[in-house]
């Protein structure tokens, strides 16, 4: 699931992540969100393998976001997204129940955002 506030974006790697099956054995699908408590009421434990998550979107920041997806489904994966810097320590201190697999700094290119999708299941 990929949750952005910005439309543009979860449209692009929506597309290039399905359309990248086309080169690999392994079909991913894509489900995404443009709001952040939408993508909450409608995200399924036990269900989604990966989230790619904006930080800074309107009405609950990414950061609040997984952690109420943590307590519904602590197996998720996260992958942060943010064009700003991210301070590790700062997420540390904030959110110390949170253990995140990768952060993304957008813009980022398909090759690379598809090279850290699989790097969360190796």
């Amino acid at each position: 699931m990929i949750v952005d506030d910005v439309e543009d974006i979860t449209l692009t790697f929506q597309t290039g992540i399905e359309d990248s099956n086309t080169y690999t054995n392994k079909k991913i699908e894509v489900d995404t969100s443009n709001n952040p408590v939408e993508a909450l009421s409608e995200f399924k434990p036990n269900f989604y393998d990966l989230l790619l998550v904006d930080i800074n979107m309107p009405h609950m920041n990414g950061f609040e976001l997984c952690e109420k997806i943590f307590a519904i489904d602590i197996n998720v994966r996260i992958c942060f997204m943010s064009s700003g810097e991210i301070n590790r320590k700062a997420l540390r201190e904030i959110c110390p129940s949170l253990t995140v697999g990768s952060f993304i700094r957008k813009p980022i290119s398909m090759d690379y955002l598809l090279e850290t999708i699989r790097s969360e299941f190796d």
